[in-house]
């Protein structure tokens, strides 16, 4: 299964980290991504985020719960990504395009959180300048750009110049930065933003790698997965629990503005004949194994 508990894990690990320390693997480099947590004020004092459960049939994470995202598409930004006309955080560093001495993902980070939002969740984040937003796209002509978005088939700058919108970056607040560890197949530099669900919009499950959604208050989600009922990654059980404090999304949105966005990503080792996986301050998902090396035979 790849779990521990609620805990994922690739299960080839081991095998990867020791290939990796024997310098049989070279790490891939990273792509851009963005995942949003996506919130509404609940009915008991508290938010409520939207998870969605990956499919049993994904190479990667099956069966996880995650929140909707991806990585950025070039065609995304810089200048897509844009505010009532501005863009969306300072010009990007020549290499990464990560963010500014500000802490600000760059407009290309910023679409593609949008973008993906609307892709896999239904929910547009954009509004016709200035400071306009949507109030509904569950119409057919909606439907239809959103198929065309998630097939690739339909540029992000292209769908909003030709509806007249523009990304409301406004509504979104960076949350945390997670890395993929370095013997993954393939690896993220994934920022994690937190917005609002806009007044009129309704949440769906337009994905084609999730089989489900559901919306929970924050600290149920922690209890199930603590219980084993949900599967989860470390980044998203992290971030739940940051979030559980919050009463309400007006609060939680206030509190991005102070979050530490330092990169957090694992460190893969081997001691000996044992395999280690941990995370630095997450002492939580550290993961130790006894593996015998496959090159290794028993005579």
């Amino acid at each position: 299964m790849g779990a521990t508990g609620g805990q994922w894990y690739p299960p080839e690990w081991p095998d990867r980290i020791r290939a990796l320390a024997r310098g049989e693997l070279t790490p891939v480099p990273t792509r851009r991504a963005a995942t949003v947590m996506l919130l509404r004020d609940g009915a008991e004092g508290a938010v409520e985020v939207f998870l969605l459960r990956r499919r049993a049939s994904m190479a990667f994470a099956a069966g996880a719960y995650a929140y909707p995202g991806g990585s950025v598409d070039p065609r995304d930004g810089p200048d897509n990504g844009k505010d009532n006309g501005e863009k969306a955080g300072e010009k990007a560093a020549e290499e990464d395009g990560a963010e500014d001495g500000a802490g600000n993902a760059d407009g290309a980070v910023v679409a593609a959180a949008v973008r993906e939002t609307f892709e896999e969740a239904g929910v547009l984040l954009a509004g016709p300048p200035p400071g306009g937003l949507v109030a509904d796209v569950t119409g057919a002509d909606w439907e239809a750009d959103r198929a065309a978005l998630a097939g690739g088939r339909l540029p992000f700058a292209d769908f909003l110049n030709r509806r007249g919108l523009v990304v409301r970056t406004d509504l979104l607040g960076r949350w945390a930065r997670w890395i993929t560890p370095e013997f993954e197949a393939r690896r993220y530099d994934t920022h994690f933003f937190v917005a609002a669900l806009p007044a009129g919009q309704r949440t769906r499950n337009a994905s084609t790698e999730a089989d489900r959604t559901l919306w929970l208050r924050p600290g149920d989600a922690v209890a199930a997965y603590e219980r084993g009922r949900l599967l989860m990654m470390p980044p998203t059980i992290t971030t739940l629990r940051e979030l559980a404090p919050f009463p309400t999304v007006a609060e939680a949105l206030a509190a991005a503005r102070d979050r530490d966005l330092a990169p957090i990503m694992a460190q893969a080792r081997v001691e000996g004949r044992e395999v280690v996986l941990s995370w630095p301050g997450y002492e939580e998902f550290e993961k130790r194994v006894t593996a015998v090396d496959k090159r290794e035979r028993t005579i």
